[in-house]
């Protein structure tokens, strides 16, 4: 079997043992649209009184979009990884022409459609309980296809490392929730006190956020960066980055346990 034959397999496999646990799929989708209901509907944005919620409905886009980017690939990952572990299944998969990396591409993969759909639901939700006019770009959908990958390879380092799939889960959202506030999601960088702004930096949540802004809501004035157009520049970086976490999340993917 090929590569690509190998990888659709794996993929379809995967895609029917999510479909199969009705539970994970149910908070999936009702997670972020309870966010959306209690930030975007109940609290609503306040342009004119300043503090938090202070901005636009569109500015908070990219952050509603990152609670799926962000949550659904570092929890799921982190639990399948440390569920493989826990019942032996690498070393099952090492007896097969199957490769990690090959495993963690399909596993991906399913973590791509899962999050595509809710981003749409959570654009036409959004839009329908805020009101937020935002301009619709194909760029959009490589920036969540990007964020995907990349926190598909932190949460397959999260399995990899942690001792239990409860262990992985309490590790994805100890180091999710930070960083879905922390990375200029809902939070603007000038509410932060400015010794913060480098942790900020080193968040790939937050060149996720400043790009997927600086494309679907023009008006937030998003700076160049060195001179290049702030959607491309901050595409970039994250691409640099998804792609060195995937690979040391393919890497410690163990072989046997």
């Amino acid at each position: 079997m090929s590569r690509l034959g190998r990888v659709r397999a794996e993929t379809s496999a995967g895609w029917r043992s999510f479909v199969r646990r009705r539970t994970a799929v149910f908070f999936t989708f009702f997670f972020p649209v309870i966010l959306i209901v209690i930030f975007g509907a109940l609290v609503r944005t306040d342009p004119a009184g300043g503090g938090l919620f202070a901005e636009e409905p569109a500015y908070y886009v990219p952050g509603y979009l990152a609670v799926v980017v962000l949550f659904t690939p570092l929890s799921r990952m982190g639990s399948e990884v440390a569920r493989h572990r826990e019942g032996n299944r690498f070393e099952k998969l090492a007896t097969t022409p199957l490769t990690r990396a090959e495993w963690l591409l399909a596993q991906t993969a399913v973590n791509a459609v899962i999050i595509g759909l809710a981003s749409l639901l959570i654009l036409g939700l959004v839009i329908a309980l805020t009101g937020a006019e935002i301009v619709f770009t194909p760029i959009l959908i490589v920036y969540v296809l990007i964020g995907v990958i990349c926190f598909c390879g932190m949460g397959a380092i999260l399995g990899s490392y942690t001792d239990s799939q409860d262990g992985a889960i309490a590790a994805s959202n100890a180091i999710g929730l930070p960083l879905l506030f922390l990375s200029e999601t809902f939070i603007a960088l000038d509410q932060l006190p400015g010794w913060f702004e480098p942790f900020v930096n080193l968040s790939p949540l937050t060149y996720f956020a400043r790009g997927v802004r600086a494309a679907t809501y023009p008006e937030a004035g998003a700076a160049d960066v060195a001179g290049i157009d702030p959607v491309l520049a901050n595409l970039g970086i994250l691409v640099v980055v998804a792609g060195t976490v995937f690979a040391i999340g393919a890497r410690s993917i163990p072989r046997t346990d």
